[in-house]
């Protein structure tokens, strides 16, 4: 599932890539897109401009002119692609949820679970992004609120690596930087999180933080741990282990031998 790194940096493309033009059409050329339902809202894009490209976690919202908002998920597989008109697609244009064209650009999405033409109201009220909890990557975020909004969410039995990536928590954690940040931080992802103190969870998420915003920068996420059981460590030499966690048993990656703490 794409992370909350990818998703700010999907936004800051887009904002550089579609800034100051306007659209002269806006289609939905895949008969499964969700916005072949919204046929209306969508040809009133046509004459706006994007306003502001927003990310919240791994929740994408452009901001247009005209007042409708464009909330985007990409869950496991969504991915935005652009180019200049004059350029070929890397996949067919007809699979493509949505085209946004200026007179020289192109921006679409590929697949996601989730797309649709709001306004700003809609999104202001929307319960699941009121329920987010404060962005890993947002401007405002310190680990010390961060470790507040951590335990409020927390049951008392609940281990640190299924807290960490719930999003009415801390928005924008995955299951990468979920194993990562824990490496990091020398935590292990299965003791529970009343028992570890704050400073050792606000050591985690200044991990976190760290690890996502290069994601941003470079478009790479870490793989010390992730995916690579079996493995030596690089930080002890002990062999990495992975096992399901969690209701949605997703897959946690650790070193027994140094995220003891």
């Amino acid at each position: 599932m794409a992370e909350g790194d990818t998703v700010h940096r999907t936004a800051r493309r887009l904002q550089e890539w579609l800034d100051g033009r306007d659209l002269d059409r806006a289609l939905a050329p895949s008969p499964l897109s969700p916005l072949r339902r919204q046929a209306e809202r969508l040809a009133s894009l046509e004459g706006d401009r994007l306003g502001l490209a927003e990310a919240r976690g791994k929740h994408l919202l452009l901001h247009f002119s005209g007042g409708l908002v464009l909330h985007s998920h990409l869950g496991m597989r969504g991915l935005w692609r652009t180019r200049r008109r004059s350029e070929p697609w890397t996949r067919p244009m007809r699979s493509a949820w949505i085209v946004l064209s200026t007179v020289d650009r192109e921006a679409a999405q590929f697949g996601g679970p989730r797309l649709a033409l709001r306004r700003e109201r809609e999104i202001r009220l929307d319960p699941h992004l009121r329920a987010l909890g404060p962005d890993i990557l947002g401007e405002a975020f310190e680990p010390r609120g961060g470790v507040v909004a951590l335990r409020r969410a927390a049951g008392g039995s609940e281990r640190v690596g299924e807290v960490v990536v719930r999003q009415t928590a801390i928005a924008g954690i995955g299951n990468i930087y979920k194993s990562e940040s824990l490496w990091e931080a020398e935590l292990d992802p299965w003791r529970r999180l009343s028992e570890i103190d704050d400073e050792a969870l606000e050591r985690l998420l200044g991990a976190a933080r760290r690890l996502m915003n290069a994601g941003v920068e470079t478009g790479r996420a870490p793989r010390r741990v992730y995916r690579r059981a079996g493995a030596p460590c690089p930080r002890c030499g002990t062999t990495l282990r992975s096992r399901g966690q969690g209701d949605a048993n997703r897959t946690t990656y650790w070193c027994p031998g140094c995220q003891r703490s």
